[in-house]
């Protein structure tokens, strides 16, 4: 090697370059110590509504270490994003000794199922936690995966009733995928499987043209309303009222 100078000169140049990138290296990891940028505040920047700031600070316990450059953002993102309420979070590095917390809460618009403890948010996605201030929510429930479902079937409901004055209460998609709706004044409304000749919303649609008709001719007020026949409806009145209206004939 000693008789190429062309390849000690290469040997050379590669030896140096080593050596500049671990001096820069070491500058780099010297520079990123130094006390300057010690993290000295975390900062959230909007208000929340369901998410504490103590349960924030909880999430970050412990995790907020080393400085400005070397701070884990992804597992304080992470830790936040377990708490309850919280969809989505964010943590952002600010110049230069600080963190911004970005925090997208859940957005409740349903409980879920029967037993409480579970919400839909208004994306559709089931999460436990309990409202910290009682809301009138309808309730879904379902096979868990036809939340989204449910929800968008609660929506087109809402729209088709607020003529008539009625509200869905509840609605209930059975492991058949049968659509049960419940009013806010207790008729419950069997609506039954999607079909391609039959769609739900057709029937759903064909309750509210007949609801004030079947109102008005039914002897007593039906407590189920069967929009599961192609051509036509059952209704199933309460025994008691039955009786009752067989007594004033």
């Amino acid at each position: 090697m000693w008789n190429k100078p062309q390849l000690m000169t290469a040997v050379a140049d590669l030896l140096l370059a080593a050596a500049t990138a671990a001096l820069l290296v070491a500058a780099v990891l010297w520079f990123t110590r130094l006390p300057h940028f010690r993290l000295t505040q975390v900062a959230i920047a909007h208000e929340l509504v369901e998410v504490k700031r103590a349960d924030v600070e909880r999430a970050l316990a412990g995790l907020v270490r080393g400085n400005f450059f070397s701070v884990n953002v992804e597992a304080l993102r992470l830790s936040l994003e377990k708490l309850p309420w919280v969809r989505h979070a964010e943590v952002r590095r600010r110049w230069p000794s600080s963190l911004e917390v970005r925090i997208e809460e859940h957005r409740p618009a349903a409980r879920w199922g029967e037993g409480g403890g579970q919400l839909v948010n208004s994306y559709g996605e089931v999460f436990p936690a309990a409202l910290s201030v009682p809301q009138p929510l309808p309730v879904l429930h379902g096979p868990l995966a036809v939340a989204p479902e449910l929800l968008a079937w609660y929506h087109e409901a809402a729209e088709l009733l607020r003529p008539l004055g009625r509200a869905p209460q509840s609605l209930n998609m059975s492991p058949r995928l049968a659509l049960q709706l419940k009013l806010d004044d207790g008729m419950v409304v069997e609506l039954g499987r999607q079909q391609a000749r039959l769609p739900i919303r057709d029937r759903l649609r064909r309750f509210v043209d007949h609801y004030p008709s079947v109102l008005t001719a039914a002897k007593a007020r039906p407590s189920v309303v069967d929009m599961r026949y192609p051509n036509g409806f059952a209704l199933r009145v309460p025994p008691a009222q039955a009786t009752e209206s067989k007594g004033k004939q």
